[in-house]
């Protein structure tokens, strides 16, 4: 192990590699939100070569299988990256994950898929997904939301390239070669990829730079368990649900959206779907950086001011402009929780044990992507149109401001 460099430069410039790298590593695990692509072929596969009768709730049952278990399975592998390394961690849910995709070709029924893809799929991303965001903690106390919102860039970037990369290949191949391809794919990319990661040695610091006073002030090195008892840890928690909670409101029927209450064509809401997929990743980095300059608690309350502000602007004069711009808005301010939540737990809670503090704070973006989606569900059955959701995202977001405001704040102030 080489000190002083990274892959023949300075660790100052050297560690951004290890940015890219997840980066790389997301775009892979990131492919799960491609999944709507499937449905379609993967019924018509099903009724059509296997002669089953499926529905399309059916065939959409693993997305929500494969969300439940990538939530559950980050906060029990938390731990693991301590004890195994970050290249042995990323290793062993890149298989997985692989694994996942490659079964997936195999399957005669959709039950098969619940386990195949869902559950083995689901726990090897939430396995390998909190390494980039461990690994840019640790490496960047300098710029850590900036580096964070880079390694989760590919996340939120992943479904607008694996989308289009299997609208290509299913006509191609079929749908289930597809699954093979991309199996294959992800396997190679993730074993070299994480070839080089590792963490710095304990007490690293890039060269002339020192905390600032107040963000030194601000952090308490945290297990798990003491975590747990301050009211700074509920704040943040409730605040990435309830951002999470709206945010995919939104995001599980900006399609329908489209083409019910503002009248565009399905093609051009399909299209404007990719549009809001590349706002969602470029929300990530902005928010970061955002959560550098300010802190945790107005970058969080910033970002539910833009989601009341987007949902009430769309509720009131829905058309075509206020439903892309609103959108764009959504999209975006739900990448960004996935860079203040993890940038604030090691702003608040320290990175000694950081891997499994934020997987116990990510069981929040796990309630937030199963009620998500059910409630706009409920609130269109009860409405009668897509339009109700909006007041209801409108007070969710104000709520979230209030308590990102009074509880998002340092835990050493609270004693």
């Amino acid at each position: 192990m080489n000190d002083t460099h990274l892959f023949g430069l300075p660790l100052e410039k050297g560690r951004w590699i290890f940015v890219l790298s997840g980066l790389i590593i997301n775009l892979c695990l990131g492919s799960i939100y491609a999944w709507s692509v499937f449905v379609t072929p993967l019924t018509e596969y099903f009724m059509t070569d296997l002669g089953k009768t499926v529905t399309a709730g059916e065939v959409l049952m693993p997305f929500s299988i494969f969300l439940a278990a990538f939530a559950i399975a980050m906060p029990l592998a938390g731990k693991y990256i301590d004890i195994w390394g970050p290249r042995k961690t990323t290793i062993v849910g890149g298989l997985l994950t692989a694994l996942g995709w490659l079964l997936a070709s195999t399957a005669t029924s959709v039950e098969m898929l619940y386990i195949v893809y869902g559950v083995i799929g689901g726990a090897g991303v939430g396995i390998a997904y909190g390494v980039p965001v461990a690994l840019a903690t640790r490496w960047f106390p300098d710029r850590r939301g900036l580096a964070v919102g880079l390694a989760l860039l590919g996340f939120g970037f992943s479904a607008f390239i694996s989308a289009n990369i299997a609208g290509i290949l299913i006509p191609m191949v079929g749908v289930m070669d597809t699954f093979r391809i991309f199996g294959a794919a992800f396997l190679i990319i993730i074993l070299i990829t994480s070839m080089p990661l590792r963490f710095p040695e304990p007490g690293w610091v890039p060269a002339g730079w020192s905390p600032t006073v107040s963000a030194s002030a601000e952090t308490c090195e945290c297990n798990p368990h003491m975590m747990i008892r301050t009211p700074t840890f509920y704040g943040l928690w409730v605040c990435y649900f309830i951002g999470c909670l709206a945010g995919l409101m939104a995001i599980s029927i900006a399609q329908p959206v489209g083409v019910e209450v503002v009248g565009i064509t399905p093609v051009l809401a399909t299209a404007l779907v990719g549009v809001f997929a590349i706002f969602n990743g470029g929300g990530r980095p902005a928010f970061g950086w955002l959560t550098d300059l300010l802190r945790p608690k107005q970058a969080a309350v910033i970002s539910f001011l833009l989601i009341a502000g987007a949902s009430l602007m769309l509720w009131q004069i829905p058309s075509r402009i206020t439903y892309i711009v609103s959108f764009c808005i959504l999209w975006g301010c739900l990448g960004g929780w996935l860079a203040i939540a993890p940038t604030a737990t090691a702003r608040y809670f320290g990175t000694c044990d950081y891997p499994r503090c934020y997987g116990i704070v990510f069981l929040a973006y796990g309630a937030g992507a199963i009620a998500g989606p059910q409630l706009a569900g409920f609130i269109k059955a009860t409405t009668g149109g897509y339009i109700g959701v909006f007041p209801y995202i409108v007070v969710l977001a104000l709520v979230g401001a209030v308590i990102a405001f009074f509880l998002m704040k340092p835990v050493q102030n609270q004693k």
